[in-house]
This record gives C-alpha cells, structure tokens and sequence, in this order.
C-alpha cells in the first residue's frame, strides 16, 4: 500500500521568523491554514497537515522568507 501522505512545509520555527501579515493564509488554495491568535493577542499561522497538498505557495509568498538582497 502506497503512503499517500503529503509533508507540509514548514512555515517558521520561531514566531520571529513570521509577521503575522496573513499572506500564506490568504493564498492557500485548500484553506489549510488558519490564523491562531497566541498569547499576547498576535495571530501566527498554523497549516491542518491533512489539508495540505504541499504547493509551497504559502513559502514563496511569504515576505520574510523572499527577502530582496
């Protein structure tokens, strides 16, 4: 039996590594990201692993991870 399961990127390991601009949010094409609020009241997101098809759109959207050098 083939495993069908997809492996979903990993937006940040660090809050500091995210805005919170809600960009990977918008973009995603099968709503398998939601904006939770944490405890100082800023949303981070967070991807629903079996939603996820893995399209990286999220990634390549994102300001922080496609800074301009």
């Amino acid at each position: 039996m083939k495993d069908n399961f997809v492996r979903p990127p990993i937006l940040y390991k660090d809050k500091l590594e995210c805005c919170g601009c809600t960009a990977c949010y918008s973009i995603c094409p099968k709503a398998a990201i939601i904006m939770k609020m944490d405890e100082e009241g800023f949303y981070y997101p967070i991807i629903i692993d079996n939603k996820c098809v893995a399209c990286l759109k999220c990634i390549n959207i994102c300001p922080l991870k496609n800074k301009s050098t």
